[in-house]
């Protein structure tokens, strides 16, 4: 029997060392001995001045995008480098990154109080009722999911200016009751806590690192995103290529989202069910597939009004538009099942296990879904939604049906 090789764990030679405002003072001697150790020190200008008096390798400032600096990191492997960075590395910070390319055990880690942690301590706030967000480097209206009628929010800034566009965003979206609270520089000298209403914002000469607490207060006409399936057909700038909320809904049932996973919505139209699968949680990711140029550029205004900024849009003719995408956990066909083809793209990248739902209308792509139906298996239904309407000049109403929906449902074994 041969003998089993014998493997060691990587040592430790990377420390990432979380850093305060408070600067050396707030470093603990075991962190202090590893930034002084350290060959080569990695951080943002703030942290590598915060920390000078300890320093006696070589300076590396993260040089932009952040990325770059990891082969550099990555030819000291074995030699002592610390990277500094703020607060807790592992929530909002560079730590996600690093591990990207290293395994946890060729690190150590010492973080410090969170920007999130500081603000909550200061304002009496219980963290795991708050709603945390990050709008540094990310679209403004990525906080829209967040805004519910009373509402604790706390959101990292991107510069000085984040807070009086989180007002004036949030004042139009008849938000304006709301109390932002500006935190700047917390846990240093220089830390200062000020608070306003969105809609008479007053707040001038904040700093770039700073931290925006939300309490939110709706008007009755404020503009809110349900966190039920099947948002209001009104919520949606359409031509008429919209998923109608009811069948909308049973669809995402159908979809089943999973945390983290990838949907492809083929034939995107105004997105709604793109955007509703994102709206299930942060972590799910979308690519809408949309051959018309208008009706891509409209979904994406909808993805911005509704809180999801991140659904990637190919604007292109499927399947040739679905080479080289990352493979799905789930698709949704709502249109081009008329070409064999698109089909037969689909289910080929789907990974096993992932669900595919396709809607019809018309009778010829409802008896394609019937031949697909019979190949594959799954479920088949016929889903029928009548409205109440006016007749006889609006003093009677009668059942008006829209058109019937044929829809597949089936998992890839």
């Amino acid at each position: 029997m041969a003998a089993e090789r014998a493997t060691c764990p990587p040592r430790p030679w990377l420390s990432i060392i979380g850093i305060g405002e408070d600067g050396v003072a707030g470093l603990s001697p075991v962190a202090q001995r590893l930034v002084s150790g350290a060959e080569l020190v990695v951080g943002g200008k703030r942290h590598l001045a915060l920390a000078d008096s300890l320093i006696q390798g070589r300076r590396l400032p993260w040089p932009s995008p952040i990325g770059m600096a990891l082969p550099e990191i990555e030819n000291h492997r074995g030699r002592p480098v610390a990277v500094l960075a703020s607060g807790d590395p592992f929530h909002y910070g560079v730590g996600d990154m690093l591990m990207r390319v290293l395994q946890p055990g060729e690190m150590v880690c010492l973080p410090q109080p969170s920007a999130f942690s500081l603000a909550a301590s200061r304002l009496g706030w219980s963290q795991q009722e708050v709603s945390l967000a990050s709008l540094h480097g990310r679209a403004l209206e990525g906080i829209v999911r967040c805004l519910q009628p009373g509402a604790r929010i706390l959101a990292l800034s991107w510069d000085g200016t984040t807070p009086a566009r989180l007002a004036q965003f949030l004042a139009r979206r008849g938000m304006g009751g709301s109390t932002l609270t500006v935190l700047e520089h917390l846990g240093g000298p220089k830390e200062r806590v000020r608070d306003t209403k969105a809609e008479s914002f007053d707040l001038g000469d904040i700093a770039a690192l700073n931290t925006v607490a939300l309490e939110v207060s709706a008007s009755p006409d404020a503009v809110t995103i349900p966190l039920s399936p099947g948002l209001d057909d009104a919520l949606f700038e359409h031509d008429g290529q919209l998923t109608k909320r009811e069948v909308r809904a049973i669809t995402l049932s159908a979809l089943a989202p999973r945390q983290g996973e990838l949907l492809w919505d083929v034939g995107l139209g105004a997105g709604s069910i793109a955007i509703e699968w994102l709206l299930r949680h942060p972590s799910m990711r979308a690519i809408g597939i949309e051959a018309d140029a208008a009706r891509a550029a409209r979904a994406a205004r909808n993805a911005a009004t509704l809180g999801t900024p991140d659904l990637r849009i190919v604007q292109g003719r499927a399947p040739e538009a679905l080479a080289d995408l990352s493979s799905p956990d789930a698709v949704f066909i709502g249109g081009g099942l008329s070409d064999v083809r698109v089909f037969d793209a689909a289910w080929g990248a789907l990974r096993p296990g992932g669900r595919l739902v396709a809607n019809a209308v018309s009778l010829a792509t409802e008896a394609r879904l019937i031949e697909l139906f019979g190949r594959h298996g799954g479920e088949l239904v016929r889903l029928e939604v009548a409205r109440a309407g006016g007749a006889g000049g609006g003093k009677a109403f009668l059942w008006r049906p829209a058109a019937p929906v044929v829809q597949w449902r089936v998992s890839k074994p």
